[in-house]
């Protein structure tokens, strides 16, 4: 079946997912929603440096300390600025090719080096600028065109992220997978299956069962509120059963001790938020909680950001998390632990490649929070990204 240039998935699959079409449609993520796509110390003073984001190519550039973000790509030919970045002046930027000038605040077309007397400077073209916000160490960006009518980045992170004690310590890397297999995988609440044999459950002494099943009460709530953060809370504790024995057709094949007392019980809650962001609290540690973002980058890879965060009201606390991150949680919880996550996605990429699996999938009970999920981002989300977004 021949698709339009503006169509990434079947659209007769498309109609055989009427509850989530969006999320479907969503390959190179949702419009009008804030990501983060870089660490602030890797944009620095008049260093521009180059990310994608939801299928397009940016580049973004730090200016008396601010960030600023523009389309990596020239009106004129169409060529990227980063081949050759030139800044003749700290404001701006030329290509390299003929010498158009763009100011890098609100991506206007100032001048044509090549050809000073234009007519083609007419205070009208430019490139797309995209409003760009920092926080808790994180670059972030508003991947959309709603001047004047950005949401806040409060908004578009879990609650409790952007707390001013909230002390955060962020990595990434790129994972060959499209983001929603991120999304789900960490949502999943019998992935954990697959971290049975994690040095961290010795490490952070605590508890993890085989998997988790929802009990006869309803283990999740929606937040839906008209202003603020979007997103399914999953609430363990009485509202799911935890499973420590697996049989086989009646056989005990595996067991993980019942017996909790002296044991770390985490987590109490795992939430996930629009447009990607997982909150799962506490983790690893009862102090800690532990944020990931899953971030488009184009239709079959994502930004894997992960962060720790711990209340911390002093220089010295923060310093004495950060050892602590350095010496302990980088490896078991973000290396160890979450790298079978990273693999599990990647094999989840080949099972989806050509999309017939989002019809063919067998769902059961406990993936019950990753269909609301679905619902709520194919209700909530301010557009979906598609190709054209990227030409234009």
């Amino acid at each position: 079946m021949l698709h339009s240039a503006d169509e990434l998935v079947d659209p007769a699959i498309l109609d055989k997912v009427r509850g989530w079409r969006d999320y479907v449609e969503a390959k190179l993520g949702f419009r009008n929603h804030w990501y983060p796509i870089l660490l602030s110390s890797e944009v620095e003073e008049g260093r521009p440096v180059t990310a994608m984001l939801c299928g397009e190519n940016l580049l973004l550039n730090r200016i008396d300390g601010e960030v600023f973000c523009i389309r990596d790509r020239c009106l004129h030919r169409g060529v990227k600025f980063s081949r050759k970045p030139e800044c003749h002046t700290k404001a701006t930027i030329t290509c390299w090719y003929h010498g158009y000038t763009y100011r890098w605040s609100d991506g206007r077309l100032t001048d044509v080096i090549a050809a000073p007397d234009t007519r083609i400077v007419d205070g009208n073209r430019g490139v797309r600028a995209y409003p760009v916000r920092e926080a808790k160490g994180l670059v972030f960006v508003f991947m959309g065109d709603r001047e004047g009518n950005v949401p806040p980045l409060a908004d578009d992170v879990p609650p409790g992220f952007l707390d001013d004690d909230n002390f955060v310590i962020a990595r990434h890397q790129v994972v060959a997978s499209n983001w929603r297999h991120g999304v789900e995988n960490g949502f999943d609440t019998t992935h954990i299956y697959i971290h049975r044999e994690s040095r961290l459950i010795q490490e952070g002494n605590m508890v993890l069962p085989l998997g988790f099943a929802p009990s006869q009460t309803k283990s999740f709530e929606i937040s839906d509120p008209e202003d603020g953060p979007v997103g399914v809370i999953e609430t363990y504790g009485p509202h799911v059963v935890p499973a420590f024995e697996g049989r086989v057709e009646g056989e005990t094949v595996l067991t993980v001790p019942s017996d909790i007392t002296g044991k770390n019980l985490v987590p109490s809650t795992i939430s996930m938020w629009m447009p990607c962001a997982l909150k799962v609290d506490p983790w690893p540690s009862p102090t800690t909680t532990q944020f990931e973002f899953y971030v488009p980058i184009d239709d079959t890879r994502h930004l894997y950001v992960q962060t720790l965060g711990t209340r911390a009201t002093t220089p010295e606390e923060e310093r004495a998390f950060t050892r602590e991150f350095n010496n302990r949680w980088a490896y078991y919880a973000l290396e160890e632990f979450n790298g079978p996550d990273i693999w599990a996605r990647e094999a989840a990429e080949e099972g989806y490649a050509d999309d017939r699996q989002w019809i063919d999938e067998a769902l059961f009970e406990a993936d019950e929070n990753i269909v609301a999920f679905r619902r709520l981002a194919a209700r909530r989300n301010r557009g979906v990204q598609r190709p054209a977004d990227i030409r234009n």
